[in-house]
């Protein structure tokens, strides 16, 4: 079987040859996708958030498809469609861009709400139906969804339910000065993305995937998650708390978390790495809340900073 820590390494350290000074991203990045899960990366223009995409695609060489998302995208454009062969005097099926492994949804939220709908089979269990042919995905499938924060001027926010199909959710946000400056420099003659190099095989992913759900989760862990969860549906702020859906997500990230860090074991820190980037988008403030300016991430740092954290016997914590 091959080392999740390892394999997060060498994925990592190439992607960072294109882009600077995200580390903490990345992580999450591979947390998600050793989970099995999908990305929703919301964030100003420019802030590499594409590169990231076609980054970690070019680094497992998985077969890779990018759909711009306009109001003008029908369903079909993502999923494929029936097409009449005249030769064959037949329907064919021709595939579209979901059934590439990894597929990047750029500006999701400029697609009707139809076609955001498209991904939703596709996203929960890794299959297409269409014409009431049942077409199964290529492990690892990954969709990695862009959107901005910003430009609302014809747009359809995501709906709560599709919000929940995310693993999680994050931004890259700008660069420092130093960072930028030494972008500017690697892309003086070309851009490095050009010349990433394929460091790990889709298999041993695959193999990362499974392994992640043999790391040891204590009962106490376990309680100390879902007291999280439990607390955002009974928070005086919100309006609508966590769903079930958020405690496996948090549960599967915390796994994928520890197994990067080179432990066989969840911590409560793996819970605490992972929790903002989990929960924040399945909660949906109260509107009076809203006006407070309180953001869904301040309740989730409050939340766990007033549940004690479980301390775990070593002889445990190792079983």
């Amino acid at each position: 079987m091959a080392d999740p820590a390892s394999v997060a390494k060498k994925i990592i350290a190439n992607v960072e040859q294109a882009i600077v000074g995200k580390r903490p991203q990345l992580v999450l990045a591979m947390a998600a996708w050793y989970c099995e899960g999908h990305i929703l990366l919301e964030d100003v223009p420019g802030v590499a958030k594409t590169m990231l995409a076609r980054a970690l695609a070019r680094s497992v060489g998985c077969a890779f498809k990018r759909v711009q998302c306009t109001p003008d995208l029908l369903p079909t454009d993502v999923t494929g469609a029936s097409i009449f062969n005249q030769k064959t005097v037949e329907f064919e099926f021709r595939p579209g861009p979901i059934f590439a492994q990894i597929v990047l949804a750029d500006e999701i939220n400029r697609a009707t709400p139809r076609t955001q709908a498209a991904l939703l089979e596709a996203m929960a269990e890794s299959r297409v139906t269409v014409d009431g042919a049942t077409h199964v995905l290529e492990p690892p499938f990954l969709v990695i969804a862009t959107q901005n924060p910003v430009d609302h001027e014809g747009t359809f926010p995501l709906p709560e339910a599709q919000l929940d199909r995310f693993l999680m959710k994050f931004s890259l946000g700008y660069p420092t000065i130093d960072e930028e400056l030494k972008m500017l420099e690697m892309l003086r003659k070309r851009h490095p993305i050009d010349t990433l190099p394929v460091v790990v095989g889709a298999e041993e992913l695959r193999e990362c995937q499974a392994s992640v759900r043999d790391v040891h989760v204590d009962p106490k862990i376990c309680r100390y998650l879902m007291q999280i969860v439990h607390d955002t549906r009974g928070h005086e702020e919100l309006a609508l708390g966590a769903s079930p859906r958020a405690s496996i997500a948090l549960y599967r990230a915390s796994q994928a978390m520890a197994a990067i860090r080179g432990r066989s074991y969840v911590l409560p820190d793996d819970v605490k790495r992972v929790v903002a980037a989990v929960v924040t988008h399945r909660l949906i403030l109260k509107p009076e809340s809203r006006l407070r300016k309180v953001s869904a991430e301040s309740v989730v740092q409050e939340i766990v900073s007033e549940i004690a954290v479980p301390t775990i016997p070593a002889e445990s914590s190792s079983a």
